[in-house]
C-alpha cells in the first residue's frame, strides 16, 4: 500500500509540474574516465571544466569568447565549459551564448553580432595550419540544441578562414567556407554549406549543400572535412548522425579555390557566431543557446 501511495504521489507531481518538469542531466561518472593518449591536433574534453581554456591552448587551439562583455564585466562568465554527455559517454564542450548580454568580444565598433568560438591560428603548431598546396583534414562532433532559434541572417557554427599576414593585407575578410543555420523566407530552416570565392573573382555566396536543420537539432553528428589549400584546390565534407549512421549532408570532392592571396595559412573555427541585427532588431527572435562539441581533430594528410 505504501509503495502504491508513493508511486501515485510521484506521478501526480510530474503531471502537475507542466513545462517546469525537467529530465535530469546524465550523472557524472563516479570514477575518473581514462583519457586516450592525445595526438597533436586533437582536442578532447577531460572533465576539468574550470581549466577548459588552458586545455584548449595546450592543445594548440585558441578561443574568442565574450566572457567580460557588457553585464559580464562585473562578474565574468566562462562561455566554454565541459559537461558529461550520457549519449557519447564522455565529457564534451558546452559553448554558451546569451542573447541579451553577449557581443563580439567587446569590440566597440561591432554592435550587431555575437561570437563564442575556438580556432587554430598563427600560434598553433605548423601541423594545424594549412599552407599552400597542403591537404588538411578536420574532424569533429557537434550537437545543435533542440528548439534552436534562427533568423534569415547568419548563424555560423563552423568556418574555414585565412590567417592575415603581418602587414594586414591578405584577402581574409570573408570566410572561405561556413556552416550556417538559417531561416528561409518561406519559414523553412536549413543547415547550409557556403563557399565564398576570392575577392578578385567577385566574392558572393555559393551554396555547396543545404540540409533540413530539423534533422540536426538535438542529435549528435560527426563531420569529416577535407581541403586542398590551393588556388586550384578542392573541398569535401560528410556529416553523419551518430544515432543511426545516416548521412545528413555531403559535398563530394569539388574543385574550388581554397587559398587566398597573402594569407599566412588556412585554419578552421567552431562555435557560434550569429547576427542579432542592427540595434538588436533580431534579438526577440533569438534566445540563449548551448551548442555542444566534442573530439576535435586537425591534421595534415599526405598526397
Amino acid at each position: 500500500m505504501k509503495r502504491f501511495i508513493l508511486t501515485s504521489a510521484i506521478l501526480w507531481a510530474i503531471a502537475c509540474s507542466g513545462s517546469s518538469f525537467r529530465i535530469p542531466e546524465a550523472p557524472q561518472p563516479s570514477e575518473p574516465v581514462p583519457q586516450p593518449e592525445r595526438q597533436e591536433g586533437e582536442l578532447r574534453a577531460d572533465g576539468d571544466s574550470s581549466a577548459t581554456y588552458a586545455l584548449i591552448t595546450a592543445c594548440g587551439y585558441n578561443y574568442e569568447t565574450p566572457d567580460t562583455s557588457n553585464d559580464h564585466a562585473a562578474a565574468p562568465f566562462q562561455h566554454i565549459r565541459q559537461s558529461w554527455d550520457g549519449e557519447l559517454k564522455c565529457h564534451v564542450f558546452d559553448f554558451h551564448i546569451h542573447i541579451a548580454v553577449d557581443d563580439d568580444r567587446g569590440k566597440p565598433g561591432i554592435t550587431d553580432r555575437q561570437r563564442n568560438e575556438i580556432k587554430t591560428d598563427g600560434h598553433s603548431p605548423a601541423s594545424m595550419v594549412g599552407q599552400e598546396g597542403e591537404r588538411m583534414l578536420f574532424r569533429w562532433k557537434f550537437r545543435l540544441p533542440e528548439g534552436m532559434k534562427t533568423t534569415q541572417q547568419f548563424c555560423h557554427v563552423h568556418q574555414i578562414k585565412g590567417i592575415d599576414n603581418a602587414a594586414g593585407t591578405a584577402d581574409v575578410s570573408m570566410p572561405v567556407i561556413t556552416f550556417t543555420a538559417r531561416t528561409l523566407s518561406n519559414g523553412k530552416r536549413q543547415l547550409q554549406v557556403i563557399y565564398v570565392p576570392p575577392t578578385d573573382e567577385g566574392g558572393g555566396n555559393r551554396y555547396l549543400a543545404r540540409a533540413d536543420l530539423e534533422e540536426f537539432l538535438g542529435e549528435w553528428v560527426e563531420a569529416e572535412e577535407r581541403i586542398v589549400c590551393s588556388a586550384e584546390g578542392s573541398y569535401e565534407v560528410r556529416i553523419r548522425r551518430l544515432r543511426d549512421g545516416r548521412e545528413l549532408l555531403c559535398v563530394p570532392a569539388t574543385p574550388l579555390a581554397m587559398w587566398r592571396d597573402g594569407t599566412a595559412g588556412m585554419r578552421p573555427k567552431w562555435g557560434i557566431y550569429r547576427s542579432f541585427g542592427k540595434q538588436g532588431a533580431l534579438k526577440p527572435q533569438l534566445r540563449d543557446e548551448i551548442l555542444r562539441f566534442a573530439d576535435f581533430e586537425v591534421k595534415k594528410e599526405q598526397e
